[in-house]
């Protein structure tokens, strides 16, 4: 995700697109400007050699245009709801992860350190497994300091976010059954990690659940027509200069659908997806501090 100031216009509008974004849209670019210069050379050559007065309109294009903004409209907020909701949910993890850490530090005696480490080190491994299981899956192997029993626990599971947020459960429950938390105790502790799956669960729904085929193919459609058919609206008034209005207004759809696509799965690791690394590195920093532990 990138930090910037908005009021600082230049740095904003000379700001290069993000890497992925451009190796899409430069080829769609590109053969849109080539197409339209052979469309303008050959209408325009085909006109003079038969001396035709005959002007197009861009009457249509107009009319369309205002659909095609409704589209975009309602395609560019349904993306952003998507990525807003998923940082409110990242939001909600940061500070349930820091009242489940102030709870087990006032409840824990300040010499119980195995306690202590346990907890420090769980609550930041639930967080980074939910964040690469939003990704492509979790490797628990390449985590820095995982203690390799865990680590030999977590190889046979297919879903590694609910076998950590089962082994806390676990804990909390034996600690309570010897003594060391009081059944008012564990009500309030079981606040927060039932929080702990609802909020992996509501990004499993984001993340799975994309938006509907046939509502994004036929949005796809509509531009490629509308841009495919614009050089036709403007090759007999406009000329050659028809070539940089279409480019222009290509860019303009093809960036906010691209945008749009890139925004509406907001746990990747594009430009524009949500910091749950700097996250999850932030979590654990306040966890290891809460429990008094260095970093």
């Amino acid at each position: 995700m990138i930090n910037y100031n908005p009021k600082a216009w230049l740095s904003v509008i000379f700001h290069a697109y993000s890497r992925s974004v451009m190796r899409t849209l430069t080829p769609a670019l590109v053969f849109m400007a080539i197409y339209t210069a052979i469309l303008c050379y050959v209408l325009l050559d085909i006109m003079r050699f038969h001396e035709s007065d005959f002007k197009t309109t861009i009457s249509m294009h107009s009319l369309l245009g205002i659909v095609l903004g409704l589209f975009l409209v309602f395609r560019t907020n349904t993306a952003y709801d998507r990525w807003w909701e998923g940082r409110k949910l990242w939001g909600s993890m940061v500070n349930n992860t820091r009242n489940f850490a102030l709870k087990l530090n006032a409840f824990l005696e300040n010499d119980d350190l195995e306690n202590r480490q346990w907890f420090s080190d769980m609550i930041p491994h639930f967080v980074v497994s939910v964040k690469e299981h939003l990704r492509k899956g979790v490797n628990a192997a390449n985590w820095v300091g995982i203690d390799p029993v865990l680590l030999e626990d977590l190889e046979g599971a297919k879903h590694i976010p609910n076998r950590l947020s089962s082994l806390i459960y676990q804990r909390v429950n034996l600690l309570y059954k010897k003594g060391v938390f009081t059944g008012d105790q564990l009500l309030l502790l079981d606040r927060e990690m039932k929080e702990f799956s609802e909020i992996l669960g509501a990004c499993e729904r984001i993340k799975n659940t994309p938006i509907p085929y046939s509502y994004t193919m036929y949005f796809k459609q509509f531009i490629f027509l509308y841009v495919i058919t614009l050089p036709f609206a403007f090759v007999t008034t406009s000329g050659f200069i028809t070539i940089p209005i279409v480019v222009i207004i290509t860019f303009v759809l093809l960036s906010v659908e691209l945008i749009a696509e890139e925004i509406e799965d907001p746990f990747g690791k594009d430009v524009n997806d949500l910091p749950t690394d700097e996250l999850s590195i932030k979590i654990k920093e306040n966890v290891r501090e809460i429990f008094g532990l260095r970093n």
